[in-house]
């Protein structure tokens, strides 16, 4: 890591409140030598929890893609709106999967700000991740935030976690994130099989949330090029495009706008006036799109 750091109580109970902690170490189980899809997440967030294998191959993905940095903060965006949108329409439970590192603008701290009912749960299979996110505990309500270290490959045994089923009633509405993961599942593993099992397992009023790398904004070379960077990480990057994505949604019902670029879902929502969008923001190469069981 640049710097050791660990979450501490942020006694608003808002967020995240970072603070340097000297003794405090990665766990052992980590292999820092191999590039982590979450922690080179973390660092085009410009965040500092990543380790120099992971700052190597995000810095050649850059090169390969160099509207990757505006991808990753646009998607950031995208997770809040949607989470917003979702307690919105009612929705208090919120099941995250592929977490990444917790960051200002994570799940629970905008699901709380908007319902401070909301309960989340946060499933990821890197331990720093867990670690982390964990810490955020100590900033929560009792039974609010719970965390499971799982693969999203293997739907059934998150489903029947005691955690997820001690913090989440899936006989009521749940927002299922799969926000900038479903890109790091191949066909051959079971995506849809992955998607479809957690949807069947959801009440109707439920919603699906999701986003999705996708070649169909990018050059031929940037997107081969950009796959070839993540074959040597934690987990090999598939690239989508658009008639690929909407099976994931089945038989939900999209609300508007649909499934668009990225950048394009309900910027409205955040404030912000689609003439305002950040410079370059046609380049963002992802979909996106919120829709709901009916």
């Amino acid at each position: 890591m640049t710097e050791d750091r660990t979450a501490q109580r942020d006694i608003t109970g808002t967020g995240w409140e970072w603070a340097r902690a000297e003794d405090w170490r990665p766990p052992t189980e980590l292999d820092t030598g191999v590039p982590h899809t979450a922690r080179m997440y973390d660092y085009y967030l410009g965040g500092k929890d990543n380790f120099e294998a992971d700052r190597k191959a995000a810095e050649a993905a850059i090169a390969a893609y160099p509207a990757l940095r505006l991808l990753a903060r646009t998607n950031r965006e995208f997770l809040g709106r949607a989470v917003e949108f979702a307690a919105g329409r009612g929705i208090r439970q919120f099941l995250d999967i592929g977490t990444g590192i917790p960051a200002v603008g994570s799940t629970s701290e905008v699901a709380r700000r908007a319902a401070p009912d909301a309960r989340v749960v946060y499933v990821d299979n890197d331990p720093i991740v867990a670690t982390h996110a964990r810490a955020l505990l100590a900033g929560h309500p009792a039974g609010h935030t719970s965390v499971i270290e799982a693969d999203l490959r293997e739907p059934g045994a998150i489903l029947e976690h005691p955690a997820l089923r001690a913090a989440i009633d899936l006989g009521e509405p749940v927002a299922l994130m799969l926000v900038a993961v479903l890109h790091f599942v191949r066909d051959e593993d079971g995506a849809e099989r992955v998607v479809r099992t957690l949807r069947d397992a959801l009440a109707p009023g439920s919603a699906l949330i999701l986003s999705h790398g996708s070649p169909d904004f990018a050059s031929r070379e940037s997107a081969a090029e950009g796959t070839r960077v993540y074959r040597s990480a934690s987990a090999p990057l598939v690239l989508r495009p658009r008639a690929d994505v909407e099976p994931f949604f089945g038989d939900f019902e999209f609300a508007g706008p649909g499934l668009v670029q990225l950048p394009l879902w309900r910027p409205e929502a955040g404030h912000i006036r689609t003439a305002d969008l950040p410079e370059g923001w046609q380049d963002v190469s992802a979909y996106a799109g919120v829709a709901f069981k009916r």
